[in-house]
């Protein structure tokens, strides 16, 4: 197939999970012999309009900047949006610009089957396109504003959002939970299709990690081999479950006293969390990192670890456990997607991201069980080579994509439709 793909993160310009997404996905497809276009925002003007990363054709135009004029015609809240609405601006400006670029350039030269795009900050660029073109549209639904905001959330983007997954072809999410909660906002359940994300589980691997390197590295960052390393990784905000965890932390230590908490990222909530470690009186077992931290040393913090706690309220999916149970780790999770994931007392526990007991329960019982520890770690492991690694989750994707090319090229009465490899269209 040639698909053209719009997305609003791709390396080497990353924001968070969906430029990784992108990227391991859109590397499967090549690698299978399709045909890849990528549409991504530019750095300011600091990467090339074009090029070529191995099969995968790359364009990132320059957009211009109309915060100025869009309260001309925004709506109120927009207006209300104050410095936020720059980046509106530069989602809009993006959408539109390579929206021109494929409709009147690129889709000239050669014949596409598709159109991917993902969330609202690709869904106008999908919109226009699909319009001028009459390709089928996929629209990639990550994560909801809803979801994300609640009824504090932008009504504009869950317009965008709705309008998009009732005009897209079919809607690809990344769990039935999400599913679930799509279908109750107004998408139509008839056409959303779960296929979950994935993971390199050959890069996520300790069997490449040294005893040595790992011991090294413990000490570095001034570790003993005695202490019990509780990871947490993700933005600090209230969905995430960060202030439960540390709540869960006096719990935690009276039974693992030489337990202690790595707070890997950075949000709204890291000056709160800080205090409270301290007003707690554990701030000397908890280690915040609010740098950034390459993947290399993310597997590294991942492998010295003995645990990996991530007790969000409200999760789509959740890459993070991935990663740790790819390592073999045993996961404490909390609520959402990540329940689909993390199968409770077979590959990791489950608990109450609202209840530090809950917490510092599940995780104290995985520190004081080394035979637990081990069952649930190798657990992990194997699930992941069995279902989440990027070769079946783009084979999943990609029966979805060939599924929606040929009903749209039927309905057109174009016999020459694209084939269809047989597949699930649903994650097992």
């Amino acid at each position: 197939m040639r698909i053209a793909y719009f997305v609003w993160e791709y390396p080497p310009r990353l924001v968070g999970g969906l430029g990784t997404y992108a990227d391991e996905i859109t590397r499967q497809f090549a690698a299978k012999g399709h045909e890849i276009s990528v549409f991504t925002m530019n750095d300011g003007s600091r990467l090339p309009t074009y090029e070529m990363m191995g099969e995968i054709e790359v364009h990132r135009p320059i957009t211009t900047d109309a915060t100025e004029v869009l309260p001309l015609f925004s709506n109120d809240e927009l207006k209300r949006w104050g410095l936020g609405l720059g980046f509106f601006s530069d989602i809009l400006m993006h959408n539109i610009v390579i929206a021109n670029k494929f409709v009147n350039q690129v889709s000239k030269k050669k014949k596409f089957d598709l159109i991917a795009c993902h969330d609202w900050l690709s869904s106008i660029a999908g919109l226009i396109s699909k319009k001028a073109t009459g390709l089928p549209l996929v629209l990639h639904m990550h994560s909801s504003e809803f979801g994300r905001m609640g009824e504090r959330g932008s009504g504009t983007v869950r317009g965008i959002e709705h309008y998009a997954g009732n005009h897209a072809d079919r809607v690809i999410t990344v769990s039935h939970f999400m599913k679930r909660e799509l279908t109750h906002l107004g998408f139509p359940q008839n056409r959303i299709s779960v296929v979950w994300n994935g993971v390199d589980e050959k890069k996520y691997d300790m069997s490449r990690l040294s005893v040595e390197g790992l011991k090294a590295f413990r000490e570095r960052n001034g570790f003993s081999q005695e202490d019990r390393i509780v990871m947490f990784t993700g933005r600090l905000t209230p969905v995430k479950g960060i202030d439960t965890l540390l709540k869960a932390m006096p719990a935690i230590l009276e039974k693992s006293p030489r337990a202690k908490l790595v707070v890997l990222g950075k949000g709204e909530l890291e000056e709160d969390m800080r205090s409270l470690a301290k007003n707690l009186g554990i701030e000397k077992n908890v280690m915040f990192i609010n740098r950034w931290v390459d993947e290399e040393e993310r597997v590294m913090l991942y492998a010295s670890s003995d645990i990996l706690c991530a007790p969000s309220r409200y999760e789509p999916f959740g890459i993070v456990p991935l990663e740790a149970m790819s390592l073999g780790k045993p996961v404490v999770v909390g609520l959402g997607g990540l329940r689909e994931t993390v199968q409770d007392e077979v590959n990791g526990l489950h608990s109450d991201p609202d209840d530090p007991a809950s917490i510092a329960e599940k995780v104290t019982r995985i520190l004081g069980d080394k035979a637990l520890a081990n069952k649930l770690g190798y657990a992990a492991r194997n699930r992941i080579v069995l279902v989440y690694r990027w070769e079946e989750i783009a084979k999943k994707t990609m029966a979805v994509y060939e599924k929606t090319a040929f009903e749209n090229t039927a309905e057109d009465g174009n016999t020459a439709a694209p084939s269809v490899h047989s597949g699930s269209l649903e994650a097992r």
